[in-house]
C-alpha cells in the first residue's frame, strides 16, 4: 500500500534558495521509498503554477505532488524580511488557512504522516488530522545576530516553540544540544525527541583528491551569508590569509546573498570568486576544485555545508561549537578555534589554523579518505532511509491505536446475552 508524507514549508523546491532546511526537504522528494508518494505543500516562486491544485513536478526525474498555497517571486526570496507583510512565513501562513480545504481534499483519504520545519505551521497537522514530525534545524537565542524578523518577535517565535514541541508526535533536532534544550525546558520525555542532522548525499558530493599543482590556496563558503553566519570575521580572516600567502590565495562564495551589504567584504572583493546560485552537482564540483572549507558562525544547527565539504574530503576550519566535536577532528578533518578572545586574537587564530591546514594539505598530511570517512553515518543511505521509517512507523502506531479504540467501542456497544 502506497503511502503519503505531506511536507509543509515556505519554499519552492524548483527554485534556487539553498540552505540545511531546503537541502533536506530536497532530499525528502528525491529519494522517497518505493512504497511513499511526496505531497509538497509550499510557495511558487515561478508564477507557473495555480494556486491550490496540485501539479506533478520532479527533481532529478523524481516526481512529487506540488500544492503551492502562496505566490512569492523568486528576485525576492532571497532577502530577509523587514516588517510582517513582507515576510514569506506570514504570507505562506495566510495561504494555508486559505487553502486548508484543498489541502485537506488531497490528504484525507490517504494513509499518511505530515513534516513541518517550521513552529509557525505546528496546528495544522491537527486540523488535518495526522500525526506530525516537528524537525528543529536552529538554536539561536534572542541574544543572537540574526536577519530575520524571529529577533524581533522573539516573544512569538517562542510561543510557536513550545505550541509545536507539545503537539508534534516526533520531534527531531539536528544536534544533541538542542534534543538536551527540548527535553529539559519542556519536560518533554526522551523517547519523543530524536537527533538527525542533515543528510549528505555522498554520490553527489563524492571525495575527490587534492589538486595542488598551481600553489593557490582555494577555500570556499557555500550558502546564505546571515548575520549569524558572522561573515565580518569571515572576510576580515581571508584578507589576512591573502596577505600571508603574497597573493596566492582565493575565495569562493556559492550563494545568492549580496556579499557587499557588508562592508569588510571590499577587503577580499579582488580575490573572490562569486558564481552564484549553483545545483548540488555544481557545488560539488566547486569544493572538488577548491581544498578547504571555513565557518564563522555563532549560531548553527548542524551545517549541511560542513558535511557536504567534508563529505568531497575538505578539511574545515571553524570558529568552534559543540555540535562541529563529532565531524571535525584537530589535524584530520580540519580546525576549530575558541571564539571567547578579542576580535583581532580571533582572526589571527583563524588564520593561524587556515595557513596550517593548507600546509598539511600540500605536504599531504591530511587525507581525503580520512575527512569523508567523519561524515559516513550522516549519508543519505544510511539516515534519510531510516528518517523515512520514522515516518511509516508513525502513522502505523496511529493506524494500531485507532483500531483499537474502534474495536474497544464495538465491544462496548454490543448488546449483552
Amino acid at each position: 500500500m502506497t503511502y503519503q508524507i505531506c511536507l509543509i514549508h515556505p519554499m519552492d523546491p524548483r527554485g534556487s534558495k539553498v540552505g540545511g532546511i531546503e537541502t533536506h526537504v530536497r532530499q525528502m522528494l528525491r529519494y522517497p521509498p518505493p512504497d511513499c508518494r511526496m505531497l509538497f505543500v509550499g510557495v511558487d516562486s515561478r508564477g507557473d503554477c495555480k494556486l491550490g491544485q496540485v501539479t506533478t513536478a520532479d527533481i532529478d526525474g523524481q516526481s512529487f505532488d506540488f500544492l503551492p498555497v502562496s505566490f512569492f517571486p523568486a528576485d525576492q526570496i532571497h532577502s530577509a524580511a523587514k516588517s510582517l507583510g513582507q515576510s514569506l512565513t506570514f504570507r505562506f501562513g495566510i495561504g494555508l488557512v486559505r487553502y486548508l480545504r484543498s489541502i485537506r481534499r488531497v490528504t484525507r483519504n490517504v494513509t499518511g504522516s505530515i513534516e513541518l520545519q517550521r513552529f509557525e505551521f505546528a496546528l495544522f497537522p491537527r486540523l488535518l488530522g495526522k500525526p506530525a514530525i516537528q524537525i528543529i534545524h536552529g538554536e539561536g537565542s534572542k541574544a543572537d545576530k540574526m536577519d530575520s524578523l524571529i529577533k524581533k518577535y522573539w516573544f512569538l517565535h517562542r510561543a510557536n516553540e513550545e505550541i509545536a514541541i507539545r503537539l508534534a508526535n516526533k520531534i527531531v533536532c539536528v544536534n544533541s544540544n538542542i534534543a538536551r534544550r527540548v527535553e529539559e525546558e519542556f519536560k518533554v520525555a526522551s523517547d519523543r525527541v530524536v537527533c538527525m542532522a542533515v543528510s549528505v548525499d555522498t554520490v553527489t558530493f563524492r571525495q575527490a583528491d587534492f589538486d595542488v599543482r598551481d600553489g593557490i590556496f582555494r577555500v570556499m563558503f557555500a550558502g546564505r551569508l546571515d548575520e549569524f553566519k558572522d561573515p565580518p570575521t569571515m572576510f576580515k580572516t581571508l584578507k589576512e590569509v591573502h596577505e600571508r600567502l603574497n597573493g596566492a590565495f582565493e575565495f569562493h562564495y556559492v550563494g545568492t546573498s549580496d556579499p557587499d551589504r557588508y562592508a569588510e567584504f571590499k577587503l577580499i572583493d579582488k580575490f573572490t570568486i562569486r558564481p552564484g546560485f549553483c545545483t548540488p552537482a555544481q557545488v560539488a564540483a566547486i569544493a572538488a576544485r577548491c581544498h578547504a572549507g571555513f565557518l564563522t558562525s555563532f549560531f548553527e544547527g548542524m551545517p549541511c555545508y560542513l558535511l557536504e565539504m567534508l563529505s568531497v574530503g575538505r578539511p574545515v576550519v571553524a570558529i568552534r561549537l559543540p555540535q562541529f566535536d563529532e565531524v571535525i577532528e584537530e589535524g584530520v578533518s580540519g580546525s576549530m578555534v575558541e571564539r571567547g578572545v578579542d576580535e583581532p586574537v580571533l582572526i589571527a587564530q583563524l588564520a593561524d589554523r587556515l595557513c596550517e591546514t593548507w600546509s598539511l594539505i600540500r605536504s599531504r598530511r591530511i587525507d581525503p579518505k580520512l575527512v569523508h570517512r567523519k561524515i559516513e553515518r550522516f549519508s543519505v543511505n544510511t539516515q534519510l532511509m531510516g528518517h523515512f521509517a520514522r515516518h511509516k512507523a508513525l502513522f502505523e502506531r496511529g493506524s494500531a491505536e485507532a483500531e483499537v479504540r474502534s474495536a474497544t467501542l464495538t465491544d462496548r456497544n454490543r448488546p449483552v446475552t
